[in-house]
């Protein structure tokens, strides 16, 4: 896999949706600390592609579980495999929700209906490619979200009287620091996690073991990580800009605020193209996670514990059963993200309480030696009560 489609599939990747709701709510609620937060993306990658990238492409791995068994024993990989496998389930189901928002509002349909929609295309997408599918498309689909993202950016301004006049209109506190997510408690723990969670994610642990040498991982994740400290203006300016132009929105339509600044600015051919860019990077997202978590399922649960002799069709057919079963799942879970108060809060209510704990074994058994077996029951167990 080339480089630079590696880089681009990766951004694709780790974003969805959920990059247009959530930090949409913080820029329209406590302005450029969205920005900041946002930011821990792009410093998790840069700081993870000296630490990690080489060490994940030497791994030479089929599934990122498979290092585990390599490192710690098979009780191991068995364990994180089906903790692997429900975190990502629950993590996914937040994408889902702020994909089903998406369609709810420009399909004029319920957020139920846009969450079964949502997931049935991504259904589709997966099971009829792969990962080389999953490269291309997203490839294209990065030019398209980045020319559109680019045009509802100065849009935005030009409705506010510039960006002088909206530095003049926001209230006070809306600096790079402000509201209770610019605190230094907040974004130091915050960028923890983030840079924990990113540097053990099964998907792009997958396409830095796909890169043909170690420099070409390096530079995948250099420009994976650059990506990520351009696109957030692009994301988060215009909802800043939406507390001027749209200072009444109630408190349910903060999420969406970034979504009205395009519904109200965008001509309706290029409203049409914004809708298709988002959509697809959702789709993009979802994908690679439903590949990966089905390769888990297939690989590492189904052939080593139940059918070690399967046939290629037969852990093919599993494969897709397992794509199913797990997009059901995620269905479910999508459709109660709002009792947790919204994307963002309960995408890091999991990664606390779930995906930390599950990704450390990983990420410190790469680099240390003394993490033993025993660890990770204790680390897990530890991480999820604490």
């Amino acid at each position: 896999v080339p480089w630079w489609m590696g880089a681009i599939s990766s951004y694709m990747a780790m974003i969805s949706c959920f990059v247009f709701i959530a930090y949409a709510q913080i820029g329209y609620e406590d302005g450029l600390v969205g920005l900041t937060v946002f930011w821990s993306t792009a410093f998790a990658i840069l700081l993870g592609t000296f630490i990690f990238a080489r060490r994940w492409q030497r791994a030479n791995l089929a599934t990122p579980v498979e290092y585990l068994e390599r490192r710690y024993g098979s009780g191991v990989r068995q364990f994180l495999s089906w903790c692997g496998v429900a975190f990502r389930i629950l993590d996914n189901a937040v994408r889902l929700y702020t994909l089903g928002i998406i369609a709810s509002q420009f399909l004029g349909v319920s957020l139920s209906t846009g969450i079964a929609l949502g997931a049935g295309v991504v259904l589709v997408y997966t099971t009829t490619g792969g990962l080389w599918s999953v490269l291309v498309t997203d490839t294209i689909q990065c030019a398209v979200l980045m020319t559109v993202a680019l045009t509802i950016l100065p849009l935005s301004l030009n409705a506010v009287g510039g960006i002088g006049e909206l530095y003049r209109a926001v209230p006070d506190h809306f600096s790079f620091f402000g509201g209770h997510r610019g605190t230094l408690y907040f974004l130091a723990a915050y960028y923890l996690i983030v840079f924990i969670k990113y540097n053990g994610s099964w998907s792009f642990v997958q396409r830095l073991a796909s890169m043909p040498s170690e420099r070409d991982a390096v530079k995948m994740g250099l420009l994976s990580s650059a990506i990520f400290f351009v696109f957030p203006l692009l994301a988060v300016l215009p909802a800043v800009a939406a507390r001027v132009y749209l200072p009444d929105l109630p408190p349910e339509m903060h999420e969406r605020s970034y979504i009205e600044m395009c519904t109200r600015l965008l001509p309706h051919g290029m409203l049409g193209l914004m809708v298709s860019a988002m959509l697809a990077a959702s789709l993009s997202t979802l994908a690679a996670e439903f590949n990966v978590t089905s390769s888990v399922i297939t690989t590492d649960i189904y052939k080593r514990l139940l059918r070690k002799d399967a046939s290629e069709r037969e852990l093919l057919l599993v494969g897709r059963i397992g794509t199913v079963l797990v997009a059901a799942s995620i269905t479910f879970g999508a459709l109660f993200v709002s009792r947790l108060g919204g994307a963002f809060e309960a995408n890091k209510l999991l990664m606390a309480l779930f995906g930390i704990p599950i990704v450390i074994p990983a990420v410190f058994g790469i680099l240390w030696k003394r993490p033993n077996a025993k660890g990770v029951y204790l680390c897990v167990a530890a991480g999820v009560i604490s």
